[in-house]
């Protein structure tokens, strides 16, 4: 199966990607660990990569599909692979499904994790993330055995300093403006399924297993 998941900042699709990712054995992949990865490999295209992030600049569409697509074509992801955080705008999401077409795959599904304005940023001023693994946890909702140290590798927990709420009023506003029209090009093409986030972990887990339980009695597009 080959996802995507779509969401407001804090609509939880790390939490329920790296729960997709442990159900069915896929990787969960993040555009944010893929542009560190390729910047480390020091490849031509991580130089390039580089070249703009070290200028504070974003990098061009060109490029993101590139990285995106040389991920997607490793051996781990034959069996499938969830994105989180890719992709951003409509321009993208029509570079993907190109780049997919090309390497003769497609998308199965994006996930539309809804949640409201006010519950996401409750969540956001409330999440950390574990300095060590990266791994994001939630006072509330998803909490540590030990208060501060992650449960999956002992790291300390910090809280981001973009994590506060003037901050996320802001990424909210370019959210809806920049990758909001993203679900309604998935919807337009029958890729898309919406989830009520706002309910606990678990349930949205259960919604989220039943959608794909339907979706692996279908033949992969593009298999």
């Amino acid at each position: 199966m080959r996802l995507v998941l779509l969401g407001l900042p804090g609509a939880g699709k790390g939490t329920q990607g790296e729960r997709i990712a442990a159900e069915y054995s896929i990787p969960h992949i993040s555009t944010g660990s893929i542009i560190r990865s390729v910047i480390a490999s020091k490849s031509s295209l991580g130089m390039e990569v580089n070249g703009y992030i070290s200028k504070g600049n974003l990098i061009p569409d060109h490029l993101a599909v590139d990285i995106v697509r040389e991920r997607l074509v490793q051996d781990d992801c034959q069996g499938g692979w969830i994105l989180d955080g890719y992709p951003r705008t409509v321009k993208q999401a029509e570079n993907l499904d190109a780049a997919l077409q090309r390497e003769a795959m497609a998308l199965d599904l994006a996930f539309d994790i809804r949640i409201s304005e006010p519950e996401a940023i409750g969540r956001i001023a409330q999440r950390r993330m574990c300095r060590q693994c990266g791994i994001t946890y939630h006072l509330t909702y998803y909490r540590t055995q030990v208060e501060g140290i992650c449960d999956r590798c002992g790291g300390e927990l910090y809280r981001r300093a973009d994590d506060t709420e003037s901050t996320a009023r802001q990424r909210l506003k370019v959210y809806m403006l920049q990758t909001h029209p993203v679900v309604h090009y998935y919807a337009q093409s029958g890729r898309l399924y919406s989830v009520d986030g706002d309910r606990p972990i678990d349930d949205v887990f259960q919604d989220v297993k039943e959608v794909l339980a339907n979706l692996q009695s279908i033949p992969c597009v593009g298999s």
